[in-house]
């Protein structure tokens, strides 16, 4: 442009030709340089276009990576998760089924604990027996509670209704009994042949006595069977019975048995409710005995399954059975009823036959057991007669064989007693020893005071006396327990 001022300034037309021509090439030059800015510029458009395609690029991939790798991620994820779920699974599958086990051994258990309570079940419950028992001995309690002490003391004789009443042979109770019975409460009364007429009048006699009675009593008898039975061998028609020997030579526990059950049923029917049999004596082989016939036999075993069977089926009927003559008569020489008898065995030796017999009558069920009067010096060597010796009353068959029922004496007016004690101080002595029961003293009123009195004295303390009546009378209220 400069040039072209110079011309139009005064330059000539070559001048301004070559002028031109140099502006032409210089606009070529420009030209050209613009074209090549623009080639340039284009370039460099292009390059950025690249460098744009190469971010976009490595964005893309970056994005692509990215999404690989959260994919990655992911499914490792996923598979850490499914993992996880499966591992959960299975343990909470194994768990379930540690439970399932455990309920199964839990519910066996309680299964196996419920067959042993069903087993339990079908025996006669604790609970009901426990129930009845406690009644029971309410009913004893009672029945002593409030007693005043003199009828306490009269509670513990046995004696014959003469000994009561004053008249020669009792033979039905009337106001004289009543009378009696009022002012001698006795514990029971025991009949001989001389007081059974016929069945009628045995019948109304100890009927109307029981009724008469402010307290439950014993009628008592002797019927053992053979020649000593005050009833069977009266007029009163009943099944007779062997002697014990006969039936112990038979070798038949069943026939004894068979026996009990006969003698206790004629006497139930007659209104006895307590039989002074069976004689558990041993009596020596081959050799005599005061016995005679009345024992089952010389083998202690043997005599001992006769002995309880007689028991049991004499007690079946309702009549309470007494084991006599303890600690074992067999062997004796001399008769009891006539003077001082002694036996000179030791204590094991009759343990090892004597209380055989005893053992197993006790063990049958007897509600009593009848002491003698035999001296025992090897067991007692004080010399004492068996029914008024400690030794042999409360060590040997209170303690030793176990005997938790009523002990009774031999009766207290036989001369073994009578000619060596006065009536009074053999009473005391035999309730000193532990007999609960005293049989027919020779003296009854005697007795009685002498009883009283060492009550009253301290002598004896009225809780023994009660320990007495309690086995007394859990024999006579077991007569209402089985509705009697």
């Amino acid at each position: 442009m400069g040039k072209l001022l110079n011309r139009r300034k005064g330059h000539s037309d070559e001048d301004y030709e070559d002028e031109l021509d140099e502006d032409e090439d210089e606009l070529d030059e420009d030209e050209d340089d613009e074209d090549e800015d623009e080639d340039d510029e284009d370039d460099d458009e292009d390059e950025e276009d690249d460098e744009e395609d190469r971010r976009e690029y490595r964005h893309k991939r970056r994005v692509r990576n990215q999404i690989i790798a959260y994919s990655v991620v992911f499914v490792v994820f996923l598979a850490f998760v499914t993992g996880g779920i499966i591992l959960g699974s299975k343990a909470a599958s194994a768990w379930k089924e540690k439970k399932q086990a455990e309920e199964l051994v839990k519910q066996q258990e309680e299964a196996e604990e419920q067959e042993v309570e069903e087993i339990v079940i079908d025996t006669p419950e604790p609970a009901v027996e426990e129930n009845e028992e406690d009644y029971f001995e309410e009913l004893v309690e009672n029945s002593i509670a409030d007693m005043p002490l003199e009828d306490k003391i009269a509670g513990l004789f046995i004696v014959t209704p003469e000994a009561i009443t004053g008249v020669t042979t009792a033979t039905q109770a009337g106001d004289g009994t009543q009378e009696a019975l009022n002012k001698y409460p006795v514990g029971g009364l025991i009949y001989f042949g001389q007081n059974i007429l016929n069945e009628e009048q045995i019948k109304d006699m100890l009927s109307t006595t029981k009724s008469m009675s402010n307290y439950r009593i014993f009628l008592a008898v002797d019927e053992e069977g053979g020649s000593v039975s005050r009833v069977a061998n009266s007029s009163v028609e009943v099944t007779k019975v062997d002697s014990m020997a006969a039936i112990g030579e038979g070798g038949d526990p069943a026939e004894a048995q068979e026996g009990g059950a006969t003698i206790g049923a004629y006497l139930s029917n007659l209104g006895f409710n307590l039989d002074f049999a069976p004689v558990a004596d041993v009596v020596p082989e081959g050799g005599s005995s005061v016995l005679d016939d009345r024992s089952f036999g010389s083998d202690p075993v043997a005599a001992g399954e006769m002995v309880s069977n007689f028991v049991t089926g004499l007690e079946g009927t309702g009549v309470s059975s007494c084991l006599k003559h303890f600690p074992g008569l067999g062997e004796a020489t001399e008769d009891t009823h006539e003077t001082r008898a002694e036996i000179t065995k030791t204590l094991d030796e009759m343990r090892a036959s004597d209380f055989v017999p005893f053992q197993a009558g006790i063990e049958a069920g007897a509600d009593f057991v009848m002491v003698s009067h035999v001296a025992v010096p090897e067991v007692d060597t004080n010399g004492l007669p068996s029914s008024l010796s400690e030794k042999v009353i409360t060590d040997i068959l209170r303690n030793e064989l176990g005997f938790e029922g009523v002990i009774i004496t031999d009766a207290l007016n036989m001369k073994a007693i009578t000619d060596y004690y006065p009536t009074e101080e053999a009473a005391v002595m035999a309730i000193e020893a532990g007999a609960d029961m005293l049989l027919m003293p020779d003296d009854y009123n005697k007795a009685y005071e002498a009883l009283l009195a060492a009550v009253q004295d301290g002598t004896i303390s009225e809780e023994r006396i009660n320990d007495s009546l309690r086995r007394i009378y859990r024999v006579k209220c077991e007569e209402e327990r089985r509705g009697l």
